[in-house]
């Protein structure tokens, strides 16, 4: 489906830094920083201000890696504000280490219709071939795009338009670093017009409550060969959520299993795959640390979700005060 862009949509830019920022700090320094204001990333697009009435906001200015839980949080609750009075798009951009569990974040607290649309750059602006401009450009060109109402978060990166529910950052350096493994992309920005070849599902606001967001501690643990689970020793008493990245369709050492049993008597335990495509099972196999093993010790199918974002589907859970029954639930939407 090609959908014309609408010209002259009133669109708020809110940036958060990252790569798409960064320049030297000094004359012949060689690293970068975050620099630039979202004034410098509109400027340095030529013809952007005719796409859209842009209002631009500088949030953070730090790399996306610094970003805490609690400043997407508010940024959350800046796109409800900006849903509220009337805004037509909202465009972020930021770091591109974290930009899929930011977009994802969001996707799970934001409830407003306004098309939000995240992007970066893999490329500093001084480096031949920056690709920053062209991916805020056609972020723009999306956040403008009515067709994009009510779809969720997106991440527009090389012209490519992703499901926060899906996309992944896969290369360190590629221009092309963000696919959605099993699904591919939702839709491609052509020629300045927005063309959607799919519908994601969109998931339920859930409302975090920012008095428990700073207490909560989630992480993610991952199984690895020949692993014999110290790390798992006490967890209980310094965690209040964990999700275990396990092998292939959700599997672990033997090792493991009755700590993670115990563990899950006290605090929820996801169940997840660290291969980043597919699904955790849940009857095809029966040994010991085998899906069907551990689902039955009390831990709970993370479905096709991967472990960083099933980290922050528990997270968001847990700060709304959901219960253990209420988690479960969330998680079999997942499947």
């Amino acid at each position: 489906m090609s959908v014309e862009s609408t010209a002259r949509r009133r669109i708020l830019v809110l940036t958060l830094g990252g790569t798409i920022a960064m320049t030297p700090a000094s004359v012949g320094e060689a690293g970068v920083t975050p620099q630039l204001t979202g004034a410098d990333l509109v400027a340095a697009v030529p013809g952007l201000d005719r796409q859209a009435e842009l209002e631009v906001e500088d949030v953070r200015q730090v790399p996306g890696a610094s970003l805490t839980l609690a400043d997407v949080a508010a940024v959350a609750e800046r796109l409800a504000e900006a849903d509220a009075a009337g805004v037509e798009g909202i465009v972020v951009t930021q770091g591109t280490d974290t930009l899929e569990e930011t977009a994802f974040l969001l996707d799970l607290l934001y409830r407003g219709s306004t098309p939000v649309v995240l992007t970066g750059a893999m490329r500093p602006p001084q480096m031949p071939g920056a690709d920053g401009p062209a991916n805020l450009l056609a972020a723009v060109r999306t956040a403008s795009c009515p067709a994009v109402r009510d779809l969720g978060v997106l991440v527009v990166f090389a012209d490519e338009i992703h499901a926060a529910r899906h996309v992944r950052k896969v290369h360190s350096t590629s221009t092309g670093a963000f696919v959605s493994p099993g699904t591919g992309p939702i839709g491609h920005v052509v020629e300045g017009t927005v063309r959607l070849h799919a519908t994601p599902v969109c998931t339920v606001g859930i409302a975090a409550r920012p008095s428990r967001q700073a207490q909560l501690r989630v992480e993610v643990l991952h199984a690895v060969l020949g692993s014999d689970g110290l790390l798992l020793d006490g967890l209980e008493d310094r965690l209040d959520g964990l999700v275990i990245a396990a092998f292939g369709a959700g599997h672990v050492p033997g090792s493991w299993v009755e700590r993670l049993e115990q563990l899950a008597a006290r605090i929820p335990v996801v169940l997840a795959s660290r291969t980043g495509s597919g699904s955790v099972l849940s009857s095809t196999y029966s040994f010991p640390g085998s899906e069907s093993d551990l689902l039955g010790r009390g831990l709970i199918s993370g479905g096709s979700l991967d472990p960083f974002k099933a980290r922050l589907l528990l997270w968001a859970h847990l700060a709304a005060g959901s219960d253990q029954a209420a988690i479960a639930a969330a998680f079999t939407g997942q499947h």
